[in-house]
C-alpha cells in the first residue's frame, strides 16, 4: 500500500535510520541520542523521531520534558535541543503527561506513527534516527510497512554483550532480513565500565558477543562501548549545558553552549564520533 504523505515528509530527508533492539534495557536510546550528538557535532542535522509509544525516554535525555509541540501551516514543528537547531526530536512525550501510561492497542499506535512520520515538518534533514521500543512488534512493523516504499538506509542493532541480550537481538536481525531492511551494523553497548579515577576496563557484563553477533551474520561490528558514568550524570541532569565530573562533583562546575557540546567532553563521545563516521560515509558512498 501506498502512502504519499509519508513520502512528502521524508523527501526532504537524505538518510533514514532506524535504532533497533529485541532486548529491552539494552541501552537502545541512549544510543540513539550520542549517535544524533555525535552527526550533528559534525555539523549534519538531526531528527530523533520516538516511537517507543509506551516508555518514551528521549525527551527526558535531551533535556526537553515539559516543551510543547507547535502546529504550523506545514504541520508540527519538532522540539528543538540546541539554539543552532541542529537536532530535532518528535515523542509522545510531548503528547501527554510524563506519569500517564499509553494504554493503546495495534490500530491506534500504527495510526500514532504514520501521524507522526505524515505530519511532523522536519524541514531539510541529514539523517532521521528513529528511535524503536524493544521486540519486533506493532511499532516495527507499522514504521518499516510505512518507510519501505521510500527505502529507509537500513537500521543499527544494540545489544550488550551477555547471551541472554544476544539471543533477543538475533531475532531483531532476523526480522530485518524478513522485512528487507539492511543491517548497517552492530553496537555493542555496556561493554565494559571504565573507572573514571583509575581508567581500568572491567566487564561488568562479559565483552565481545557483539562483535561475535556481527560475525556470524555477517554485517559490520561498528564498535563497542563502556559505561561512562559521565555520559549517565548528563543524561539524568536537568541541565544539559552542565559538563559532568564524577571525579570532582564539587569542582566549580563548567558550562556549554548545548547538550550536543556537552556531550563532547564525555570519554563515549570518541567512540560514537567514530560510529557517525563510519556510517556517514558508508551511506554517502552508498
Amino acid at each position: 500500500m501506498s502512502h504519499p504523505e509519508v513520502g512528502e515528509r521524508l523527501a526532504s530527508i537524505k538518510h533514514v535510520v532506524l535504532v533497533l533492539s529485541g532486548k529491552g534495557g539494552v541501552g537502545k536510546s541512549s544510543c540513539t541520542v550520542q549517535l544524533a550528538l555525535s552527526l550533528a557535532s559534525q555539523g549534519h542535522k538531526v531528527g530523533i523521531l520516538d516511537i517507543d509509544l509506551c516508555g518514551p525516554s528521549i525527551p527526558r535525555m535531551l533535556g526537553l520534558e515539559g516543551r510543547q509541540i507547535h502546529q504550523a501551516s506545514a504541520g508540527w514543528v519538532p522540539v528543538f535541543a540546541d539554539s543552532s537547531k541542529r537536532l530535532s526530536c518528535m515523542s509522545i512525550g510531548f503528547l501527554v503527561d510524563k506519569n500517564t501510561s499509553v494504554v493503546w492497542r495495534g490500530p491506534k499506535k500504527n495510526a500514532m506513527i504514520k501521524q507522526f512520520l505524515a505530519d511532523v515538518y522536519w524541514g531539510d534533514l541529514d539523517y532521521l534516527l528513529v528511535d524503536t521500543p524493544p521486540g519486533t512488534s506493532d511499532e516495527h512493523l507499522a514504521a518499516v510497512e510505512y518507510l519501505q516504499e521510500w527505502q529507509p538506509a537500513g537500521a543499527v542493532i544494540v545489544t550488550t554483550p551477555q547471551a541472554v541480550a544476544l539471543a533477543d537481538v538475533k531475532k531483531e536481525i532476523n526480522f530485518c532480513q524478513q522485512v528487507g531492511l539492511p543491517v548497517l551494523g552492530v553496537v555493542e553497548n555496556m561493554s565494559g565500565f571504565v573507572c573514571p579515577h583509575c581508567k581500568e576496563c572491567t566487564n561488568v557484563f562479559s565483552t565481545g558477543g557483539g562483535e561475535g553477533l556481527a560475525k556470524h551474520y555477517e554485517v559490520p561490528f561498528l564498535g563497542r562501548a563502556p559505561i561512562d558514568p559521565n555520559l549517565v550524570m548528563l543524561l539524568e541532569q536537568e541541565d544539559k549545558t552542565e559538563v559532568p565530573n564524577v571525579n570532582d562533583p564539587s569542582a566549580e562546575k563548567q558550562h556549554t553552549t548545548s547538550i550536543v557540546d556537552t556531550y563532547q567532553r564525555c570519554e563515549l563521545s570518541k567512540v560514537f564520533a567514530s560510529i557517525a563516521t563510519y556510517l556517514d560515509k558508508y551511506l554517502t558512498e552508498k
